[in-house]
């Protein structure tokens, strides 16, 4: 079994004490500062090295800034192959994040990994294995949230809330 940690947002004291208990192998963020900043502690406790993996980034919703992000995000989730001018569609972004999880999966069998990514592409990778993940769930997202998701293998066995 591999237990993968996933974060959001940044209170950085509050997420090192929640996750003390665990034996935690590796800590993988995504190169955003802001969730660099939520799993440093973490890796500085248990002594590893902090691993960046650029396909945990936040999905790119457009190029330019949106007038309405309710709106905007609403119209992507709504219509799975729909993209803002320069953005990603949920197709496109949820491939990425999950052709990244899968590769943490195989590489780190067996392990605890600490992910620190973000609420979209978080629920994304969530979404592909299970589909009760979708919208309505990131709507309700709190910042920070953790999620340990179980594996074995590549199949999703368990999901707790961890915060």
């Amino acid at each position: 079994m591999l237990n993968l940690f996933l974060f959001r947002n940044k209170e950085l004291y509050k997420v090192t004490q929640n996750l003390e208990k665990e034996k935690i192998d590796y800590v993988i963020s995504s190169p955003y500062k802001r969730a660099v900043q939520t799993v440093e502690g973490i890796a500085v406790y248990f002594g590893k090295e902090l691993i960046i993996e650029n396909d945990f980034k936040e999905r790119i919703l457009s190029e330019d800034p949106v007038e309405n992000f309710d709106l905007a995000v609403t119209k992507v989730w709504n219509e799975l192959s729909f993209s803002w001018k320069g953005g990603e569609s949920n197709i496109i972004a949820q491939k990425r994040g999950v052709e990244a999880t899968l590769k943490v999966l195989k590489r780190y069998e067996g392990k605890n990994i600490v992910i620190g990514t973000h609420g979209n592409i978080m629920v994304l990778i969530m979404n592909y294995f299970d589909k009760r993940y979708g919208f309505g769930f990131w709507k309700e997202l709190d910042m920070p949230d953790i999620y340990k998701l179980t594996f074995d293998g590549t199949t999703l066995k368990e999901v707790n809330r961890f915060w």
